[in-house]
């Protein structure tokens, strides 16, 4: 690919009047968003936390919007995802459904994934250097995040429909403009442009560069070939807009600064507040403590259970975040959640509509089955559940394939199980009641399995032994 070409735009004319307020802070700009203005209402919703740059400019980001609906003139707003892992995480989620309600108001959105930049590894946020990966990880973890972001879209389109016309979703890759670039023409043509001593004050520069291992040239670059991707965007895109994490206003910062100073053209950020644990600690892949998104990484049944857990104090908060819920809904769930706290009304609500879109329809259905099971010792949930959210929903349970002779005992499917030990001993463990059948106790080991109460229609066997070891059965031949 030659040597990238850079082209400035002229603005379009609904952009060019002046900011007749003057120079007000974007949070008290209602004048041009008014009170249920796209930006307005994400703010208080928590979902938007910081813009960039909030004054100075030609028209500032509500009019943006606004006067762009208003004019038919839909903006272009993106956010990058770069795959070191083969899956986003709950941490990502936000930045989706930031994504997710400018699409619903009608706005265009890119999905921009890193199988570029993530050779290169992000510093923000860190204190150490990531893992190097290889070409070919990125390239698999690039295409099962683009699956699985395409999944999402597909669920947030089928399930969550406001009646409006919605703008378009796109997913795009980096690597589609850098796997050409020669190295000498791209930094003659863009290195020219960025200045050493701005790049070096970034926080997530100093950060480093103050730490025992330092950083590395190809972490400090990050930030060059993030600000280029947006360049590229606005260039064959028309994206004004960079929606990222707070730890990502740097970069976000260092791609206005490029673009203005080759187009003279404005273009905005906007953060979005990070998740964390209990503690403190930043959700995800690095921390040890990510929720994804993937269903072989975390099931519908963890993916709602994490959400069911969250406690009273953050509860309102994640409804606000996580979902599409008009807000006089959420006072509404709240009001009865004082009234019925035991009930968990709003936990219950916010795993549901979270795992509705990350899972779809079905995948909400096998949480709630799974929830069933568990922790109700349901049967007629056991009844229905597939091998796959069996060996989902016990994890460590050992997994046997039987096949059903005349006259199986219960001692028989134990032992065959290998989940008692030979001679006198096992034999003791269920006469003496530690042993269960799909919820069931069972102190005879001489009964013979019947279909439908030891064997379900199924299939399949739930056997525990005391209190924590299960054995999953699968019996053939019925």
């Amino acid at each position: 690919m030659a040597a990238p070409v850079f082209r400035c735009f002229s603005r379009a004319r609904w952009f060019s009047a002046p900011d007749p307020s003057g120079i007000l802070s974007l949070g008290l700009r209602e004048a041009h968003s008014g009170a249920q203005g796209l930006l307005a209402v994400q703010k208080a919703r928590g979902l938007f936390k910081e813009f960039f740059p909030e004054r100075g400019t030609n028209i500032e980001l509500p009019e943006l919007f606004d006067r762009g609906i208003a004019g038919n003139f839909p903006q272009t707003i993106y956010c990058g995802f770069d795959p070191t892992a083969d899956s986003l995480h709950v941490g990502h989620l936000l930045a989706l459904l930031g994504l997710f309600h400018f699409q619903r108001a009608g706005h265009n959105v890119i999905a921009l994934v890193g199988g570029a930049t993530a050779r290169l590894g992000d510093p923000s946020g860190r204190t150490k250097e990531r893992e190097a990966l290889d070409a070919e990880r990125v390239r698999s973890n690039a295409q099962a995040l683009r699956q699985g972001i395409e999944a999402l879209e597909a669920h947030h389109r089928q399930l969550f429909t406001n009646g409006r016309a919605w703008g378009s979703f796109t997913v795009l890759d980096n690597s589609g403009w850098y796997q050409e670039q020669h190295l000498v023409d791209f930094l003659a043509a863009v290195g020219g442009h960025f200045r050493m001593g701005t790049l070096l004050s970034r926080l997530s520069v100093q950060s480093r560069l103050k730490s025992p291992e330092g950083m590395s040239l190809a972490e400090f670059l990050y930030q060059v070939l993030q600000a280029y991707d947006f360049y590229y965007l606005f260039r064959r895109y028309g994206c004004r807009v960079q929606l990222g994490g707070s730890d990502q206003l740097g970069n976000i910062v260092s791609g206005y600064e490029f673009i203005h100073k080759l187009t003279g053209e404005d273009v905005f950020g906007i953060t979005i507040p990070l998740i964390t644990s209990t503690t403190g600690a930043k959700l995800g892949k690095s921390a040890g403590n990510a929720v994804w998104l993937k269903r072989e990484r975390t099931s519908p049944f963890e993916l709602y259970q994490f959400f069911v857990r969250q406690q009273d104090d953050s509860v309102e908060r994640y409804l606000k975040l996580f979902t599409f819920l008009p807000l006089p809904e959420i006072d509404h769930i709240m009001q009865l959640h004082v009234k019925e706290p035991e009930k968990r009304g709003p936990q219950k609500r916010l795993a549901a509509e979270v795992t509705k879109l990350v899972h779809g329809q079905e995948g909400l259905h096998s949480a709630k089955r799974c929830t069933q099971a568990l922790y109700h010792s349901s049967i007629d949930a056991l009844e229905v559940m597939s091998d796959q959210e069996l060996k989902e929903l016990f994890k460590e349970a050992s997994f046997s394939e039987l096949v059903l002779d005349p006259g199986t005992s219960v001692l028989d499917t134990c032992r065959k199980a290998n989940a008692i030990p030979d001679g006198p001993r096992g034999y003791r463990m269920i006469t003496e009641g530690g042993v269960s059948i799909n919820h069931r106790q069972v102190t005879n080991p001489e009964s013979v399995l019947v279909v439908g109460q030891h064997i379900l229609k199924n299939g399949l066997s739930l056997l525990k032994i005391g209190k924590r070891n299960f054995y999953i059965i699968k019996w053939l031949q019925l």
